[in-house]
This record gives C-alpha cells, structure tokens and sequence, in this order.
C-alpha cells in the first residue's frame, strides 16, 4: 500500500536479542557515523548522471566550537540532504571552515601574552607561521563535534577559506573588481576597534544599551550662540561646523556665520543641511566629520575639514591640554572645562543609549577616519536585488524578502580592508614613485628597490562570499563546478542575511555570469532558551549541545531543534523538550522491539486490502497521508511541520494505537492464522516506513531499528518512500470510533480512581455500529472482563454509537470516594472565590505587576475546570 522502489534484500530473520532492552545513543552512535563515512555515503560524484542537489555549510570558524545554533542549522541542513539521497539524487553537503580573521588572530595572540610577547616581537612571517600551527594543533575542534551530531558531509571535500585554491579565488576575483573600478581605496569613516587594531564590519559590531552622559553644550556668545547635545563630548575638540536645518527659522540669522568654539581659538561656520532633524533637540547638531559617519557626509556636502583627534589607540592627539588622554579620561576631563566656563547648560546621567562594541574584545567602537579598500557595490547590489525580483532566486519565508530588498537596495559600500596579519592579503604593491600595481594568482609581483605589498588582509567576509563557487574550484571550469552549481539551497540565520547571504549573491553573479549561487534562500531563527531570551554568557543560559547529546543522544537534540523550526522564527529550547524527544527515541526503540518479538516482517509483498482488517487498512491509509504531508511540509522547508506530523503519527497512531491493537491479534485466538500473519506484515511496512520518515532528522536510532528490522543495508542509501495513494476512508472512521470509545472509557476509569490495569467486569452492546470486530481489542484495552453472574451495572457509558455498561460495585468503595471528591470540590470552590476576589479588587489590578495578574487569572481558569470535572465525577457516583 506505500511504494518503495528499493525493497531489502531479505525480510528479517532477526532474533530479538539483536536489539538490547534499552536503547543507549552512546552504543551507537560513533559505530554507525564511521561506518557511514566509511563507505562513502557521504561523498558526491560529479560525473553522476543523478540530478545534483548541493548545499554548502555556513562554514563555522576555524577557532569556534559546535554551539546551539550551529545545531539547529546543521541539523536542518542534514535533514534536507539526507532525504533527498534517499530519493535519488546525487547529493553535495560541501564542508569547510573559515579562517576568521580577527577571532582567530585574538587567539594567538592571547597565547602569546601568557609568554610575555605580541606579534610584533615575532614579526609578520613568523606569526602567520604561527597562526597556521596553531590551526593544525588546536584548531578545527568544530569537525569533530559535527561528526557527534551526525553531519552527513561530504568529507574529502573539506574546505578552509586560506586553502590554496580558496585564496586563488580571492586573488582572481579582487583583481576583477579592481581592474573594473569597482574596487578602489578611499578615505571613509569606518568602524575601528582600539584593542583589536583594526576596522570591523558591521556584523562585527553589537550594540548594547549603555550608561552614558548626555551634555547639551553652548557655543559662541550671546544671541550667536548655539546649544547642542552630544554623549561624547572629548570629539567636539574635532568640530568643524554647527549644523540646523535650511527651514528652521530659530536659526536662519546664523546660517553662514561663523562662532566661536570653546575650549578652542577656532571658529566653525553654522551650515544648513536637510539630514538635520528640527523636532530632535535642540534643532542643532555638532558636526565632527573625521569622528563620526552621518558628520562625515555632512562634511562632504559642504566641504567642511576633517580634523582627526585621537590616534589607533583611541588616545587624543588634537594640541592642548587633553593631549595624551585615553577618549573616555579626556570625555569626563572635556566636560569639566566646560562646565568651568559656564558652558554645560544641561547634563543627564546616566544616560542610557545605544553603543556599538567590538563582538571580539568587548571594546566600545571608535568611528574613525582612515584610509581603507572598498568595494563599489551599486552595481552588484542592484543584480543581487534583480535576481530575487525576477525569481532565479527565491526566499523563504517570503515575509523575509523585504528585508532582503531594504539591504540591497540601500547598500553602502564595504569596506573590506582589515588591519591584521591573519588572513588573505591585499594583492596589491606599490612603487617607489607612487605606482600601484594589482596582481593576479598567475602573475609575478613587481620587484626592485622601494616595491612593496599593502599591509592590509581582506575582510573574512570577502573571502567568505565566494564560498559557493571557490569551494567547487573556481575560477577554473572544473567538473564538480559544472555539477554543483548554482547549489539547490542555502540555509542559514535571518541574522546574517544581510552581511553573508547579500555578498554571496553579489559575488556569485559577478564571478558566474549572472547564474547566482543558489536558486533558494531557506532562513531559520534564532536558537533561544526556553523564556524566549536570548542565549548570552552574561546571562548565564548558554547551553553546550554537547552536554545534552552525552546525556540523552544527539537524536533527541537534533529532533527537539527540528520540531521548533518554524520558517524565519526564533527556536526556544529547554532541556525537558530534550528530554522529552529522548523519551520518543526510546518509544520508537521499544515498538520496534515489539513488533521483531512478534515476528513482524518485511518480506514479501503487502497482502491486499480485502486480507486485511480495518485496523490494517486504517493505520496503511494514515501512513500513506503522512508521506504525502511529510514530502509538502520538506519541499516548504517546515522543518517544524515535518517533525510534528512524524511525531504524532509514530507516537499517537502506531505506537498508541496500531500496536495496542495488534496485540490482541498476537495474543488471541487467532494468533497462528493468517490474520495474524497479515498484521505481522502490515506492522513491519509501518515500521519499515516510519524508520525512513524520520530517519533525516533522527538518523542514529533509526539506522539501528531499520537495518535490524529490515536486514538491509543501510538507511542512508534506502528508498524514500512514496505516497502509493491508498487510502481507505471507511476504515480511518471505523478505527476512530474506536479509539473514542476507548478513550472516553479510559478517561471515566481514571475519573472513577481505578489503577490501570485493575480489571472490571462489563457489557458492551455494539449494535448498529461498526465496532464489533473489535471487541476483543476494547476489552484488551479497557481491562474489561465479560459479566459473570450477579452483575449489576453501576455505571452506563453512551459512546461512539454504542453503550458501554460497568459493574465497578467490587473495585470502588463509594462512599470514601465521595468524600474524597466532596473534599477536592471544597477546595477549589475555595480557590475560586480567592482569585475571583482579587480579581475583583480595582486597586489589585491596578498596583499589582501583570505577569502577577496573569498568573491569577490562570489559577482562577484552573479552578472552575476542576470544579466542573469533580461534579461530573460526583453526578457518575452510583
């Protein structure tokens, strides 16, 4: 009834002993990940005549380790590449790392502290060298802890951004740019770190609500003075302008004029400028255009100087009395001058505002002038933008488009020169008589007296960019390059579509002629703790996935970040949800166990419908459903959607239902004929089935079940299965009459206080209804013994059609029950009148916080659902 084109080769003639009571990942996993590298499963084919499907790693960096949200991302990943080889096509997971410029280059030089030197004492050479050892030594951890979570990648493949033929790329692809004008070398304002030396990107920058000061300051005099308000008061040393905007009548006396500076012999001009916002302050803004982006542009339009007061140290050098303090010394030293000369008309402290630091180090970010290399990216960025537009490329969830057009289409230019040893430097030399020279990976650079090469390296993200295509062997038409690209997906965090995803589509369609780097853009959330909070070490709520894999399997890790991954939506996570897919690793395990102690097969073709009973029919109709539901919520990308569905199917249906069921089948009185037999066979295509179905997200405890169950090979190489398009309404309502039945029982014995497995005797008429077939299995279910003599029902169950009388006179005492409800009525009854009384109280609500009245109102809710189950207990007493 479901259709897999690749059989086993044999059924199972497993004993059960073959599976261990219990299943523990530690036995497993490591056995299972090498045979499968092993044998080559992983490993692509370029000269397959298979239809590819290629997605490259967001390679982690080199010096980082498997944190959460790698694990989500990889998980995601594997799942996507491990169905798609079952379905048959030739699949490339590309692995590789970045060099990571700047974190790695804090690294060993963190190193190099502890024996009292810095990369200065060894010199550029013999860093590097350093670097590179360290890399071999230390280096590389993440690929080990990606073998933990079962990354089915393709290994001889591995790539590092610094390979030769990576940074053959990086060479090939500047010398482009460069040689096309769209890379140049300019003077701009750029982010700068004072510890790490060096201009960052703006993914490198993250702000953080800080306490500051804000100084509103007045210069010149009299009715030619102005008042501007600044958190940094130490720049306004660099000041070259007051600007107001051209329509704001408080200040068109002055426009033009020029007034005096304090704490100066300058005077500075009061421009107009449309950037200013009238209604922000007081409508006029200090213009410091070597020390901050918006003044720099300022500047530019009315061709201010730009006066640069603090070296790479973010020391002041402007002449006077503040020369040779640190920024923050001359900030409080600036504001005490200041306010000697009656200057500072206001101060607010603290002051909290928004300030960017240095991701690396910490260190609060230093706008700064400085020369640097860039990257033209009008004409890149509007190709980038056309390719969504047009549809080549699509994004998912659609939602996240407009942030992607919001990017692209006001893109600055990037600044890609860095100011570190670690990392691809910038193939570019210059004379002795001011020559600048660009050299290609082919070409000798120019040599004799006074020639020498820039300093600067490229930004990580430079090289990174090309990642789609270098990893392929770019710029030579090599066959994997042919086959694999464009790549079928890229699945990455919404955090970086902007820095990582943008540059790769800007760099694919210049370097490939227009084919971008891939035709989907899949975006995942954020990983998060389980209140919704962000994961920080400052908040104590990081989580090594390491941790929860030794502790409950890397099964349970990856299928508790696949079931929270909702397109383009943050991912709570607790370790009881960990916990909880542990419990569903070890439901599978256990059902699996069952069904080989009961002779469950794969061999052999299904019998046909016309054998089979309805609970058959049903549980083959609901398998068929899934695969369909499976195959529609992958090809979306609803990673969440696919482990849901696959749960409640395998928990809910077959574990729950379908082997309950079929142990009357086993146990009764035809369990040596051939409706046990065709059960037999129906349950191990189900399990055959489900095992495959989960397999892309839960590969290790499936792999262990399927080839134990099913004799064959691997599951890493079986069929995905296909919808046969069976399915059998009639049965579906049938079995669900008995499943109602079933529950609704269950839930009045519960009610009733009666143990599990305490038996008691009972009628059932199913007349008129389809349920007689199935007495045998509500009775197994419900522990209910046929009626003997003196039965006296004491209880009578209308369900599902059919009526369902109990004789609980011999189990129950019903007269301590009673005053055992009475007892639990009182109590919430008593609860109810508490929280309905406060909230009742106007002043409560008013004073008391909201998550404090939200838990009243839960309490309040909790209560009247108690109190209406006690009295429908109480009504059911005899």
């Amino acid at each position: 009834m479901t259709e897999n084109t690749q059989p086993p080769t044999h059924g199972s003639d497993s004993a059960p002993a073959d599976l261990p009571t219990q299943y523990t990942p530690a036995d497993v996993e490591e056995r299972l990940y090498e045979r499968w590298v092993e044998r080559g499963y992983f490993e692509a084919d370029a000269g397959s005549a298979k239809e590819p499907y290629a997605i490259v790693i967001p390679p982690p960096n080199v010096y980082g380790n498997l944190h959460l949200g790698h694990a989500l991302e990889h998980t995601l990943i594997d799942g996507l590449t491990r169905r798609k080889r079952m379905q048959g096509y030739e699949t490339l997971w590309q692995p590789g790392m970045d060099h990571a410029g700047i974190a790695t280059q804090n690294a060993v030089e963190r190193q190099l502290a502890k024996e009292g030197k810095s990369r200065h004492d060894l010199g550029r050479e013999a860093f590097v060298a350093r670097v590179w050892r360290w890399k071999a030594e230390s280096g590389g951890q993440i690929a080990g802890q990606m073998r933990r979570l079962g990354d089915g990648v393709a290994w001889s493949r591995d790539r590092f951004t610094m390979d030769e033929g990576l940074s053959r790329a990086v060479q090939t692809i500047f010398k482009r740019l460069y040689e096309e004008g769209l890379i140049y070398r300019a003077e701009r304002i750029i982010n700068w770190c004072p510890r790490c030396l060096t201009a960052i990107s703006d993914i490198e920058v993250e702000y953080q609500e800080d306490d500051g000061e804000l100084v509103s300051l007045r210069y010149g005099e009299g009715e030619d003075s102005v008042v501007v308000a600044t958190t940094r008061a130490e720049t306004m040393l660099g000041d070259t302008a007051v600007a107001v905007h051209p329509d704001d009548p408080r200040y068109t006396h002055l426009v033009g004029r020029q007034i005096a500076l304090p704490l100066t012999d300058r005077t500075i001009p009061v421009v107009a400028d449309p950037h200013v916002d009238p209604e922000f302050g007081t409508g006029a803004v200090k213009v410091t255009p070597a020390h901050d982006p918006n003044d720099f542009e300022i500047g530019r339009r009315h061709g201010l100087p730009q006066l640069t007061i603090m070296d790479e140290n973010a020391v002041i050098t402007a002449h006077g009395p503040f020369q040779g303090l640190d920024r923050l010394e001359a900030r409080s030293a600036v504001v005490a001058a200041l306010r000697a000369e009656g200057r500072v008309v206001a101060e607010t402290r603290p002051y909290r505002h928004s300030v960017g630091h240095c991701s690396r180090c910490g260190t609060t970010i230093e706008p700064r002038l400085s020369m640097q290399w860039w990257v033209k990216v009008a004409p890149l960025a509007k190709a980038a933008g056309d390719a969504v537009r047009d549809g080549r490329v699509t994004i998912h969830p659609k939602e996240m488009s407009s942030r992607y057009f919001e990017w692209v289409d006001n893109m600055h230019d990037w600044c890609i020169s860095r100011q570190l040893w670690w990392g691809h430097r910038i193939p570019v030399w210059y004379g002795p008589d001011g020559e600048t020279v660009c050299v290609g990976p082919d070409e000798q650079p120019p040599a004799g007296e006074g020639w020498h090469q820039e300093t600067d390296v490229l930004d990580t993200w430079f090289s990174s960019a090309l990642w789609p295509f270098s990893t392929l062997g770019w710029p030579e038409q090599t066959e994997s390059l042919a086959k694999f690209y464009p790549n079928t997906v890229m699945v990455t965090g919404y955090d970086i579509l902007f820095f990582w995803v943008a540059r790769m589509m800007m760099f694919g369609l210049y370097a490939m002629e227009g084919e971008p780097p891939f035709r989907t853009i899949a975006l995942h959330g954020m990983v998060r703790d389980q209140y919704g909070k962000k994961m920080s070490r400052s908040f104590g709520n990081v989580v090594d996935p390491l941790e929860w894999m030794d502790a409950y399997g890397a099964d349970a890790v990856r299928f508790t970040l696949a079931r929270g991954a909702n397109p383009g939506v943050d991912i709570p996570i607790g370790e009881d949800w960990v916990q909880a897919s542990r419990n569903f690793a070890n439901k599978i395990w256990n059902a699996t166990r069952f069904a080989l102690l009961n002779g469950a097969t794969v061999r052999g073709p299904l019998p046909g419908p016309e054998e089979m009973s309805a609970t058959d029919r049903w549980v083959l109709s609901r398998l068929n459903s899934v695969i369909s539901e499976t195959d529609t919520y992958y090809d979306d990308y609803q990673f969440a959607k696919v482990s849901d569905a696959l749960f409640h199917f395998a928990w809910d249906e077959v574990f729950d239902w379908y082997v309950e069921l079929s142990k009357s089948v086993f146990a009764g009185s035809a369990a040596g004929g051939r409706s046990a037999e065709v059960t037999r066979r129906v349950l191990g295509e189900v399990l055959d089935v489900t095992l495959r179905l989960l397999h892309p997200v839960m590969p290790f405890v499936t792999e262990e079940l399927w080839t134990t169950l099913t004799g064959g090979e691997s599951l890493v190489v079986a069929d995905w299965p296909r919808d046969s398009g069976f399915r059998d309404a009639a049965a579906e309502e049938e079995i669900a009459a008995v499943r109602q039945l079933v529950t609704e029982v269950r839930r009045f014995r519960a009610d009733q206080g009666l143990q599990p497995g305490q038996r008691v005797p009972a009628t059932l008429d199913l007349a008129g209804t389809s349920l007689g077939a199935h007495e045998e299995a509500i009775r197994s279910l419900l522990r209910l013994q046929p009626a003997g003599e003196g039965f006296s029902a004491t209880a009578t169950l209308p369900v599902a059609g059919a009526t369902v009388a109990l004789d609980l006179s011999g189990a129950i005492d019903f007269e301590a029950e009673r005053k055992r409800l009475q007892k639990d009525l009182a109590a919430a009854e008593k609860e109810l009148a508490q929280t309905s009384g406060k909230l009742g109280n106007e002043s409560f609500l008013a004073k008391a916080p909201d998550h404090v009245v939200e838990k009243i109102r839960t309490r309040r809710a909790a209560a009247e659902e108690d109190i209406s189950r006690i009295r429908t207990q109480l009504a059911r007493l005899p």
